[in-house]
């Protein structure tokens, strides 16, 4: 258990946050509309920041290569970082970063991030965890375009050659960097997982990504949900 974390239960109550992940989707959006919302950040999303316009509040990273292949970067982000505590090596806490247990998390869907977060086959999920525990009412996802091209099994590690098609960046795995094969099977059950729990809590998640193909969740215009609630 982190005891620093338990600073962080309901400090969002009945607030409202934006998930962004990583899928190539971003770059058909403005993303303007970040500047006044609490933008949660996915992996690698300093690769877009200055694209982007906008900063996140938050960082969840927990993909061992990932924290490995940014861990300068990382560190260097000037935001509250979650980070799987595998990595505590490589991104030592501090009054920014936060290590959350993924080894051994005391449920599917873990209400207590101070115990630990399942990862749930995609850092999505873990994110989605850490915004309940922080007690967001409304979570947002943008750029979960739930749609990949990868050769190999489910979770294999891959290098891939070239630029990378899967992300917002080329560069994002491009140039010969290894990941590791996404499971859009597992990362579904535990998005069905997390649809309930909040649903459970009176709370909803809703999937705002630009041609998404995850089913999971409730669907909505981005520009339409944004222009009419800000």
């Amino acid at each position: 258990m982190n005891p620093r974390l338990t600073s962080f239960r309901g400090r969002h109550d009945g607030q409202r946050a934006v998930l962004v992940a990583n899928g190539p989707s971003l770059n058909r959006m403005d993303l303007s509309f970040l500047r006044h919302e609490t933008a949660i950040g996915l992996n690698k999303i300093h690769l877009g920041i200055k694209r982007f316009g906008f900063y996140p509040r938050y960082l969840v990273a927990v993909n061992d290569r990932v924290v490995a292949q940014s861990a300068p970067e990382i560190r260097a982000m000037n935001c509250v970082k979650f980070i799987s505590q595998r990595n505590a090596d490589i991104v030592p806490e501090n009054a920014l970063t936060f290590h959350i247990n993924t080894a051994n998390p005391p449920a599917r869907f873990c209400n207590n991030i101070a115990q630990g977060v399942h990862e749930g086959w995609t850092v999505s999920y873990a994110a989605m965890q850490i915004a309940f525990y922080l007690g967001f009412q409304e979570l947002i996802i943008i750029g979960m375009d739930h749609r990949f091209e990868y050769t190999g099994r489910p979770n294999d590690p891959c290098r891939m050659i070239g630029a990378d098609p899967n992300h917002f960046s080329a560069d994002y795995f491009g140039g010969g960097q290894t990941w590791d094969n996404p499971d859009l099977l597992r990362s579904e059950e535990s998005y069905r997982i997390a649809r309930s729990e909040f649903e459970k809590a009176g709370r909803r998640i809703i999937d705002a990504t630009v041609d998404g193909a995850c089913e999971v969740f409730e669907k909505t215009d981005y520009r339409q949900f944004f222009g009419e609630t800000r």
